[in-house]
Formats: C-alpha cells, structure tokens, sequence
C-alpha cells in the first residue's frame, strides 16, 4: 500500500466549488487542513461556501471565473499563488448537463457541452501540469468524470460523451506524468443530490419534475459529502479512479462484457422516459 500522503499545508483548487461536490470537497479538503481556492461563475455560492469553511478555522479564498474562457487556466493559477500559495492539487470539477436524445442535440449544443466539461478541463489540468513539473514536488490532477463516462443512460449521450472523453484523457495523462510524481485521478459519482439535475433540466427546456434525479431510486443517489469523503481519501493515498457505488462500478463491468444485457435495462429507462414526456404537456421537443 502506497504511503500516507499528509494534506496540511498543501493548496489545492477546486472549480464547480460554489454548491454541490465542489462546495463539499472544498470543505473536506479544509478540514484535512488543506488551503482552497474555489471558483465558479457566481460570486454568491462560493462566497458562501467559504464563510463557511473561515467559520470552522479552514483557509479559503474564492475567484469568480467562467472556465470557458480563454486563459481562466492561467488566472486560476495566478489567484492561487497569490492567497493560499502555489497549488499541490487541482479538482476540475465544473461541468453541467443536457437532456437531450441524441439526434436532437445540435451541433451548438454538443460544442458548448464539450467546452465546460471537456475543454475547460483539458486547459485547467494541461496548465496546472506543467506547473507541477516546473516546481518539481508532484502533485495530484483529479477530474469528475461520473459514472456515465462508462456507460450512457438514454437521453444523456452528449453528457457521457464529454465524461468518456475526459476519462480517456486523464488515463493517458496518469501514465505520462507517474514518472515526474503526479498523480491523476478521475472521479465516477453516481446520482449526486445537488442542483445539477435542475439547472440541467432547465438548460434543455424540460420540467424540473423530469430532472434526473426525482426518477433515480434512492439506493442510486447519494450526498456530495460522501463523495468528498471518497476524494479526501484518494488525496491521501492516490489510487487512479475514485467510486462511490460498487454496484454501479460492478454495472460498468457488465457493460462492457455483456452489452445487450445492459441495452436491455436501457431500453427500458427509455420507455420511462417517453411515458413521462407524454405525461407532461410543458415538454418543449
């Protein structure tokens, strides 16, 4: 078993960090005596997730920032320096959803999804690697990848897709940068109670009774503290990928070697899906 990694004193950055598994890794993290730097497009969420964290003796300091822009990458890091000290850790964690089948999404819409969760991703981790290697102490790379990117429920193809991708791109990044000690790890939660499921909702011109999450049975969701008690562990003993459901785990590896089993329980998650919408006249098509 690798060695126990000490997390006090090591900053870390964490975007998304404002509510959901950002907002609650930023607490874990801080509570492990990390300093954060959290950043997320509205200034009210991450301010007051860190009165939060300042109001329990954690060291917190947040940046408004949208990660689709050019060069958010550089000015995170920059913020960093300049209040909690140069970042050992970085949690890509931002992203948002679309429910969408997949004929239907547009190419604007698959642009815009793969910008905030693969793109802005890909800047982040890119820029914050060579940092690491310049300083030459390691580190530790870690992206929300969610359990889709092993498998896509209906609806949600476009989401998984950007979610495979980053998995892909992280699995290589793991194995190029283990030579110079920095470790890369994604992140698979299954259905997270937070807000994302709505703003998803909403994104796509769907009810809010038709957000993912009201149609998940309960042994399917989980709090984002669990999933921020799963990340903390992994900070300080890295391991390449981080789950929170060995069933679900278990469920990627039956797709995988058996596919029509899985298209099965698919096809039927579907049928739900059309029986909703045509329960539901303010669908919009």
């Amino acid at each position: 078993m690798a060695a126990r990694i000490e997390l006090a004193g090591r900053p870390i950055i964490i975007t998304g960090g404002g509510s959901g598994i950002g907002a609650a890794t930023a607490s874990a993290c801080a509570k492990a005596g990390m300093p954060v730097l959290i950043a997320g497009r509205r200034a009210e969420p991450l301010q007051r997730t860190a009165a939060s964290i300042e109001s329990t003796g954690g060291t917190c300091a947040t940046l408004t920032v949208d990660v689709t822009d050019t060069g958010h990458e550089d000015e995170l890091l920059a913020a960093a320096d300049a209040s909690i000290g140069p970042p050992w850790a970085v949690f890509a964690n931002a992203g948002r959803g679309l429910d969408r089948p997949a004929h239907a999404t547009d190419d604007d819409e698959m642009r815009s999804l793969f910008d905030v969760n693969f793109f802005a991703t890909h800047r982040l981790l890119r820029a914050a690697a060579g940092r690491l290697m310049e300083q030459g102490t390691g580190g530790h790379l870690l992206a929300c990848a969610s359990c889709v990117s092993k498998f896509s429920p209906p609806y949600h193809g476009a989401y998984a897709a950007t979610k495979a991708a980053m998995d892909l791109y992280c699995q290589a990044m793991r194995l190029e940068l283990a030579p110079v000690g920095i470790h890369v790890s994604t992140i698979h939660p299954i259905t997270t109670v937070t807000d994302f499921f709505d703003v998803s909702a909403e994104i796509s011109g769907r009810p809010h009774t038709q957000s993912g999450i009201d149609h998940t049975p309960k042994f399917l969701q989980q709090s984002p503290e669990r999933v921020a008690s799963a990340i903390v562990r992994c900070l300080r003993r890295p391991t390449p990928e981080v789950w929170t459901s060995r069933l679900v785990r278990a469920t990627a590896a039956v797709r995988g070697l058996f596919p029509r089993v899985m298209d099965r329980q698919m096809r039927a998650m579907l049928e739900s899906e059309r029986l909703r919408e045509h329960d539901s006249p303010d669908t919009t098509p």
